[in-house]
């Protein structure tokens, strides 16, 4: 299965408003070609040819915010292997499948999956802020979602229909991409059905471009009927810069609850000392350490894999250097089990 191409442009966005500091803007200026980012970086241009040939049907994409926090001339930058492609990545292997936790079969009506009782999560859009390599929907086929807020009513519906939901997950791509006016729309009609209670939202966008946390993103999200709920994702402590944590201060301080995701990445993160750093971190910023995710065993990530016996290890360290609440669980999706399997 090969990735559908998706615009990044925010969408429904008014580009005559867009400023200079503007978050659209930032996702305009990305950087979309493995040449320019090695050029940025001081890297040879060696590893740029060869990561030219390696991104393939799914191309490269870094805001530079995010460029501007990894360390020039080291090819083995932390932030840089999430996002550079290897040659590893042309290589078939065994178990690394396209649709690794079983999106495709989970759908329920366009955008719409559903896996775990009690909540569906609404794909709200293809685009993200950001192309991270080891991404386990890199070939989810957008192709085939709802493309504008008149296009979900089918799957609004299905929910109103469902009186055991009482929680909807904006996912992607990146919900974020999607301009405040219409996630308001979309807040405000899952909103109007009496039986949900939260809503949910995971999005990579305050830590890719932090000006993403904007005072019309605080009004809709706490401004609804529904508790919302905030799911970021970050692997290192090296992607939480000022602006970064100022941006989750901001939606902390609205009375926004943030959780983290992360995925235990080969090369990025799979050390007692980088886990323990990022989770200090983020608690000193009051957000939750959540989930530590095994890979999703998608079709060119198989070089970021960590056997889960190193994985075990670094939470029973980091249980015996930390407080209880800043060690996250340590899951596994598995296509067709009714909720992830926590490993430790």
């Amino acid at each position: 299965m090969t990735i559908i191409t998706v615009s990044h442009e925010p969408v429904g966005a008014d580009q005559s408003a867009c400023g200079p500091a503007s978050w659209r803007q930032s996702v305009k200026r990305a950087v979309r070609h493995p040449g320019e980012l090695c050029r940025l970086l001081d890297l040879p241009s060696e590893l740029a040819k060869r990561a030219t040939a390696a991104h393939g049907d799914f191309p490269l994409f870094v805001p530079r915010e995010l460029i501007a926090r990894m360390r020039p001339g080291d090819p083995n930058d932390p932030l840089l292997r999430q996002v550079l492609p290897l040659d590893a990545e042309t290589a078939p292997v065994e178990g690394f499948l396209a649709d690794p936790v079983g999106d495709v079969t989970a759908r329920r009506s366009p955008g719409l999956l559903s896996k775990y009782r009690g909540r569906v999560l609404l794909v709200t859009t293809g685009a993200c802020a950001v192309h991270c390599r080891y991404c386990f929907r890199r070939h989810y086929p957008y192709g085939q979602n709802p493309h504008a807020p008149r296009d979900w009513q089918p799957a609004i519906g299905e929910i109103a229909r469902d009186r055991e939901l009482r929680e909807v997950i904006l996912s992607g791509g990146d919900p974020l991409m999607l301009i405040d006016r219409h996630l308001a729309e979309l807040a405000q009609q899952l909103a109007a059905i009496s039986h949900l209670t939260r809503l949910r939202v995971h999005t990579r966008l305050p830590i890719m471009i932090p000006q993403r946390v904007t005072e019309e993103l605080l009004r809709w999200l706490t401004g609804s009927r529904l508790a919302p709920v905030m799911v970021v994702h970050v692997n290192h402590a090296a992607e939480i810069d000022g602006e970064v944590a100022a941006a989750l201060t901001r939606l902390v301080e609205a009375g926004v609850p943030v959780l983290n995701q992360a995925v235990l990445l080969r090369g990025v993160n799979d050390s007692v000392a980088a886990m323990a750093e990022l989770c200090e971190r983020l608690v000193d910023l009051r957000v939750m350490p959540y989930y530590l995710h095994q890979l999703d065993r998608v079709a060119g990530a198989a070089h970021f894999e960590v056997p889960v016996a190193q994985g075990l290890q670094i939470i029973n360290e980091l249980r015996a250097r930390l407080p209880g609440y800043a060690v996250p669980r340590y899951v596994q999706e598995i296509a067709g089990r009714p909720g992830k399997t926590v490993l430790a």
